[in-house]
């Protein structure tokens, strides 16, 4: 240790040689979601990239702006950004997976929506899922297999929820993280 060189600090010489571009981000990957869905024929609204905070919180709010947007058929609202989730159980699962179950009693009165959240890396907190699908039909099939999703909220296991709904997105890993996406459709 005592012989390894000294850790480069800003305005050293060797980073005259360095130059950063950035080839991806959030923003990127967003925008070109949202023209893509333009291109299918969608009604395509991009709210932003910087959605954070808890993500049941942030379930609550997409939630409205989808109810409010149900009158132009079909659309495409898609939003980027990384929220969190705060551990309240031992349960399995991820912010994506976690955003996607508090939606489920939200989303179980709308006509033909659905809801998909992933993260871009593939792999939603410590599990092999990237996230999962939402739609107005998820609470009622898990409500038949005896599955209530406040349970699993407050358990903070999504996984089990969508893995016993064969609703997680298994992508596997894509090798580049540019945060999480989500897109709301209504057909």
């Amino acid at each position: 240790m005592e012989n390894a060189p000294e850790t480069p600090k800003p305005g050293d010489r060797l980073f005259e040689r360095v130059q950063n571009v950035i080839v991806g981000s959030n923003l990127l990957a967003a925008e070109s979601a949202a023209a893509q869905s333009k291109t299918e024929g969608f009604y395509t609204q991009l709210l932003g990239n910087d959605w954070q905070g808890e993500a049941r919180d942030v379930s609550r709010k997409l939630s409205t702006i989808v109810k409010n947007t149900t009158s132009q058929r079909p659309f495409c609202l898609v939003a980027g950004g990384e929220t969190t989730v705060t551990l309240r159980g031992g349960g399995r699962g991820g912010r994506n997976q976690e955003l996607a179950l508090a939606a489920v009693r939200q989303l179980a009165d709308m006509k033909d929506t659905l809801l998909i959240t992933l993260a871009t890396d593939g792999e939603d907190g410590p599990t092999d899922a990237a996230g999962a699908v939402v739609n107005t039909e998820t609470l009622k099939r898990g409500l038949s297999a005896g599955l209530f999703p406040e349970t699993f909220l407050d358990n903070n296991d999504a996984y089990t929820y969508f893995s016993e709904l064969n609703d997680l997105i298994k992508i596997g890993p894509s090798g580049t993280n540019v945060n999480d996406l989500i897109f709301c459709f209504g057909f």
